[in-house]
């Protein structure tokens, strides 16, 4: 089983993108509600404090007075006098006198006066301690808390005169309301941020390791064309992945020409080696060959013959005769000399080649800008064209297309023939130009042959190709200063 690292980069890049992406959505959303949280609390703290000096200083007038109706409406006031329903409010106020006894509070129900501080929760019992060890300071404020409430307090004290403690208690349970609209805010913010990023991450992640991905798969499984396939796709952006993409396509395209020049100087070697071989046998059975037809003919003219015998002869004679011809094919010598190419030459073949042409009811496309004489063999380049051109009206479907171009420009005479006859397999491309392939259909393979050797004895080229339905040969012979001497 694939470990989480092991998966393809088109997965991994995105999934890890968008995991670190909701990592930083948390963990800056958790940050900013325990930043609103800590907020909330000084602000409580502040606000406490505040209300704390005010009680302090209006306090300290009516305890003089020994008011403790005005010191009630005092510390009640606060509770009271605001109709926000987001206020901050104290959950209760209480003030002690110096023997730390509760002289009033806002909820006298459950701390009534006279209670000893002894009696409450031991948080004010705690308070009190810090405030009294603390010494007497005008403008001192102290505050704690427990799981459940905050505790302010401060001494009433005026120029060295002590006369109580005022506390005041918040219950933590009012920050709730606040903080849960802030974490709400948050987490909206966080989540349109994950619906925003996400399928960003997502789309350049798949972008960005489409080219990567792609020369992985290449590289697994060597696909054929697959330099073809890399251009279809589009990352157009100059950055390390781009170079990287374009020097790879690079290098697939000159490995597949490397590989194709490869395959056509071996299918030349090939070709060369059959030649020789072909040549040499040729003239192995060429003189003995000679010597029997002599030797039928001897017989025929001057021997006795019945009529049987006379019909056996003639029938060995014949098939010797077929023999010599099939071996004078494989014997292809373009040395010999003879006139240049004259434009005449093309009209001629085109004459010769019409009533075939004719008979399968073709249309015969003729076209050649040859307006003079050039310097190459005449009586090959006719053979090169006219096997060609037989080939093609034998291809060619019933009512079909056989067209020749034929160029001259810089040199170098150039010959275009197309069919619109059956297509070829790649098996029967690879061996189009050997004599006596199994792959020939309707005879023995040798036009094409003896085409091939008399194009690479002049020094020229031919190449077989298939587009748009049409079967194409283009030879190429050049006949200027790069010509073969």
């Amino acid at each position: 089983m694939k470990g989480i690292f092991d998966h393809s980069i088109r997965y991994k890049l995105p999934f890890w993108g968008g995991s670190l992406i909701v990592i930083t959505a948390v963990v800056v959303t958790a940050s900013s509600m325990i930043n609103a949280y800590q907020d909330l609390r000084e602000d409580l703290i502040s606000n406490s404090t505040n209300l704390v000096h005010k009680l302090v200083d209006s306090a300290f007038e009516h305890l003089i007075d020994d008011d403790i109706w005005e010191v009630f409406q005092t510390i009640n006031g606060p509770l009271t006098a605001t109709k926000d329903s987001n206020a901050l409010l104290p959950k209760f106020i209480l003030i002690l006198d110096n023997q730390l006894k509760v002289i009033v509070s806002t909820s006298p129900m459950d701390i009534p006066m006279g209670t000893p501080i002894d009696q409450l929760t031991p948080e004010y019992a705690v308070l009190i301690r810090h405030i009294f060890n603390a010494g007497k300071n005008d403008r001192a404020i102290f505050n704690m808390e427990d799981k459940e409430n905050f505790y302010v307090a401060a001494l009433i004290v005026n120029q060295g005169l002590q006369l109580g403690t005022v506390i005041v208690v918040h219950s933590k349970d009012i920050l709730w309301p606040r903080f849960y609209h802030s974490a709400q805010n948050g987490a909206l913010m966080g989540l349109l941020v994950l619906v925003i990023l996400l399928p960003i991450n997502w789309y350049w992640g798949q972008r960005l390791s489409r080219p990567l991905s792609l020369i992985s798969e290449w590289m697994r499984t060597r696909t054929p064309g697959a330099a073809s396939d890399l251009d279809k796709v589009d990352y157009a952006y100059e950055d390390e992945v781009g170079e990287l993409f374009q020097a790879y396509r690079r290098m697939l395209a000159e490995q597949e020409t490397r590989q194709a020049l490869e395959q056509q100087v071996v299918h030349s070697e090939r070709l060369a080696a059959v030649g020789h071989l072909a040549a040499g046998v040729a003239h192995e059975i060429n003189n003995p060959l000679s010597g029997m037809l002599t030797a039928i003919d001897t017989l025929k003219n001057y021997g006795e013959l019945d009529s049987r015998t006379a019909k056996t002869v003639e029938l060995i004679g014949r098939g010797l005769t077929q023999i010599k011809e099939t071996v004078g094919a494989l014997l292809v010598e373009a040395r010999v000399k003879s006139r240049h190419l004259e434009p005449q030459d093309f009209e001629d073949i085109r004459n010769l080649l019409a009533p075939q042409a004719q008979k399968k009811e073709l249309l015969l496309d003729w076209r050649s800008n040859l307006a003079q004489s050039v310097p190459l063999q005449a009586n090959q380049v006719r053979q090169i064209l006219l096997n060609l051109l037989l080939n093609g009206i034998q291809a060619a479907n019933q009512k079909g297309y056989v067209s020749c171009a034929i160029e001259e420009h810089d040199g170098v005479l150039q010959m275009v023939i197309e069919n619109d006859g059956k297509q070829l397999t790649p098996e029967q491309m690879s061996h189009l130009f050997e004599p006596f392939s199994p792959l020939s259909e309707g005879g023995h393979g040798l036009g094409l042959w003896v085409t091939y050797q008399i194009v690479q004895q002049l020094g020229g080229r031919i190449v077989p190709a298939q587009r748009f339905d049409r079967v194409i040969f283009t030879v190429t012979l050049p006949f200027g200063k790069s010509a073969p001497a």
